[in-house]
């Protein structure tokens, strides 16, 4: 996410013509990423903010969930991005045996239950917003992560099966 103004719409021209607004999309400085997890057993997530996509966020991250989760093992479903496999997060995952990556197939993102939660958190957090600085956009997470928390519940691959069809109320009809 880019914390960023957004030119003006495109309206119609005096004469009638379709005025097309200027496509304004740059990546600055200020870019802000969001890290997530889901434990799908009771449906809680944490999440945390990051300037920067790499090995020492994505380790950060790695020891927020440890931190987090004191006992147990912890096995972290992922895509199969350079920071989840780097040398430096190997080493790092050495140290902490509590932790195992499980990587998804490349173009297979439906297979990890997060990406569900990740539908409903941008909804919650970032859909139709206007962020100012990185502050917002950290803000408006741990927002958005707290109360899809309050109202957490477990997660299940696949549809529910459709409820069953009760029977139909029978009328009868006096001649």
């Amino acid at each position: 996410m880019i914390p960023r103004t957004f030119p003006p719409a495109p309206a119609w021209s005096p004469d009638g013509h379709w005025i097309k607004a200027e496509l304004d999309y740059s990546r600055g400085p200020e870019k802000t990423w969001v890290y997530g997890a889901l434990r799908p057993a009771d449906g809680q997530a944490v999440t945390m903010t990051a300037s920067s996509r790499n090995s020492v966020f994505y380790q950060q991250f790695l020891q927020l969930l440890e931190d987090t989760d004191p006992a147990g093992e912890i096995w972290i479903v992922t895509d199969n991005l350079s920071s989840h496999n780097s040398m430096s997060t190997r080493t790092w995952l050495e140290d902490h045996p509590r932790i195992h990556h499980a990587f998804i197939p490349v173009g297979a993102c439906w297979l990890n239950l997060q990406e569900g939660w990740w539908r409903i958190f941008r909804k919650a957090a970032l859909a139709g917003r206007w962020f100012a600085n990185p502050d917002d956009i950290a803000y408006a997470t741990a927002l958005a992560t707290s109360q899809l928390n309050s109202r957490a519940s477990p997660w299940v691959w696949g549809r529910p099966a459709p409820p069953t069809r009760k029977l139909r109320r029978q009328y009868t009809y006096t001649v």
